[in-house]
């Protein structure tokens, strides 16, 4: 029989998809840190063009840019912070448009979960109409993609980004100063 454990807390990772950071930058970091707390990485803007699926809502060129947060999170927060996400793209849209796309997702020792509101065969419901998205799966020493594997995840650059984050996230999980933050509600 299986025990059920608490795992441990991933590290909030939230990949933002913008053409026009002069209108919603840094105010958007602001108001992603009063939600999560400090941000422990935030990128420069980085190509986005893997897909023009964006272009017509968000304008172009579009960039992205990734966040990851200083406290680590349970995962059982996922939903609620798509839910947080989404409301924060409509409130800040624009004639309908929003502004910006904001994907979150928690990254762990052993996998990227992305949060969606769309259904898909691979994809396990959360609740509120939000689905867990098996992104990518690290497995001997790099990231294994699949075939449902969105193209901009599954690119060496973000596979490079994505395990420097996780080595930060090994660094937060191994060290007794921050055990004190590891499973940070709020």
């Amino acid at each position: 029989m299986s025990v059920p454990k608490t795992p441990d807390p991933g590290l909030l990772l939230i990949s933002i998809l913008c053409a026009d950071w002069d209108a919603c930058w840094p105010e958007l970091l602001e108001e992603l840190e009063e939600r999560f707390g400090t941000a422990d990485h935030v990128s420069e803007p980085f190509a986005f063009d893997e897909t023009n699926y964006y272009d017509r809502e968000l304008g172009t060129p579009i960039t992205r840019r990734l966040v990851a947060f200083e406290d680590l999170r349970p995962l059982d927060e996922l939903a609620d912070i798509k839910l947080f996400t989404n409301s924060l793209e409509a409130r800040r849209a624009r004639s309908g448009n929003r502004l910006f796309n904001l994907d979150p997702g928690f990254l762990t020792v052993e996998r990227l979960v992305l949060a969606t509101g769309k259904n898909f065969s691979h994809r396990i419901y959360l609740k509120d109409g939000i689905w867990a998205d098996l992104t990518l799966v690290w497995q001997k020493k790099q990231w294994t993609v699949f075939p449902w594997t969105f193209p901009d995840y599954a690119g060496e650059d973000m596979k490079s980004r994505l395990t420097k984050l996780r080595l930060s996230y090994k660094t937060k999980l191994n060290n007794p100063h921050t055990q004190n933050r590891h499973a940070t509600r709020g």
